[in-house]
């Protein structure tokens, strides 16, 4: 599904959103759950696009409904796989998660990648500009794309609403709400969540806001 130009939702990755944005150098943002990465590259041939012409696949952190087919997906299209310094211990197996993360990494079994490159807030990514946007994550990001943010675990929607990610599986929530009122000052149409369908920003961020 297009949401703007060169911006695409892929609809098998219905859950946990994956995104592939079709610039210069396109760029797959998240992997969604394991077993998914046969379906994400048959609908990145639906597309146009040749796996083999992927040139990145960036994780904005390290939950296994994001990086569930980043080994996969690394293998056969040989994008670079990127994410911040701080996940990628947890993107990697060497540290676990805690609380109900940690049951949820016993319950989805994922191959773990590896990172080959760390980035960090202001790099351009094939286009994409990155967020730091911790709080969810201690290295949580989310991505700037024209007039669209691809907010990760940032925000989800539901019923047209926007909504902080859920405080089960908040790793700290005073920084959640300073990543919020940071990511509100930058100019932006579109919200694309990984949880819940993309939205028109109007007055949804300042809403948000108004009940953090």
């Amino acid at each position: 599904m297009e949401i703007t130009k060169n911006i695409h939702l892929l609809t098998v990755t219905k859950g946990s959103y994956s995104y592939l944005i079709l610039g210069d150098e396109p760029v797959l943002v998240d992997t969604s759950f394991p077993g998914r990465g046969p379906a994400i590259l048959q609908s990145l041939r639906e597309l146009g696009l040749d796996p083999k012409d992927l040139a990145h696949i960036v994780l904005t952190h390290h939950d296994v409904d994001h990086i569930g087919n980043a080994k996969t997906l690394v293998a056969v299209t040989g994008a670079t796989l990127w994410a911040t310094a701080e996940e990628v211990p947890y993107i990697e197996g060497r540290l676990k998660g805690q609380g109900a993360r940690k049951l949820i990494q016993a319950l989805i079994r994922v191959d773990r990648p590896q990172v080959e490159r760390t980035y960090e807030a202001g790099l351009l990514i094939g286009g994409l500009e990155v967020i730091s946007t911790p709080g969810h994550t201690p290295g949580h990001v989310s991505l700037l794309y024209g007039d669209v943010l691809l907010a990760g675990d940032l925000v989800q929607t539901k019923k047209g609403r926007l909504q902080p990610a859920p405080r089960l599986l908040t790793w700290d929530k005073e920084v959640l709400r300073t990543s919020l009122r940071q990511v509100g000052q930058f100019a932006f149409q579109w919200v694309c969540p990984a949880h819940g369908e993309p939205v028109r920003r109007g007055s949804l961020w300042d809403n948000l806001l108004a009940n953090i």
